[in-house]
């Protein structure tokens, strides 16, 4: 398979993934959706061993699209060399009330997916923490740690992105009360 061929089918790929995600969780609009995703393992390398900025760009490119052409906010995952900040826009995370700190991610240091995503956004920043109430983890770079206290598996249809496995999660709010609560629907 060619380049141009590869980077076509992540690209479709992943936006399959994310709309399937989508159409399950069904966020209202401005929600905040997490996604972490390695190159590499898209690559059918090991995770952080094959960093490729090209493929970062397609997926990040992707993500993008989906969540703006629905009205969303995207947290994008640095690696572990950034403690798994997120890169978001300056604006949903006042909006959110998350705290920026000052750090850029880069192929190396922080993710070829993170940094395109900072590439791509209008003003982007990186924070610590988020709360989202879904979230796409590609290549199982461990995102669980982003979402709502009640995350929700999702079984995706599309659930590779080149050689990258996919998994997917929903939130839901916490269920309270005991055995004389009621809850709707």
């Amino acid at each position: 398979m060619q380049k141009t061929e590869f980077y076509e089918t992540v690209y479709a790929e992943v936006r399959a993934a994310l709309e399937e995600l989508l159409d399950a969780a069904k966020p209202e609009p401005r929600e905040l959706i997490v996604v972490g995703c390695s190159s590499s393992e898209i690559l059918g390398e090991c995770i952080g061993k094959g960093s490729s900025p090209e493929v970062g760009a397609v997926a990040a490119q992707s993500v993008l699209d989906v969540l703006r052409e629905r009205g969303l906010s995207l947290a994008a995952q640095c690696c572990e060399h950034l403690n798994r900040a997120l890169i978001m826009e300056k604006a949903d995370a006042r909006r959110l009330g998350y705290e920026i700190v000052c750090v850029r991610p880069r192929p190396k240091a922080g993710g070829s997916f993170a940094t395109a995503v900072y590439d791509q956004m209008q003003e982007p920043v990186a924070v610590e923490h988020v709360r989202a109430a879904a979230g796409l983890d590609i290549g199982q770079t461990l995102i669980g740690m982003h979402l709502r206290d009640v995350a929700v598996p999702v079984r995706l249809k599309n659930n590779r992105a080149g050689q990258a496995c996919l998994t997917a999660a929903r939130t839901r709010p916490k269920l309270i009360g005991g055995i004389r609560a009621e809850y709707p629907d």
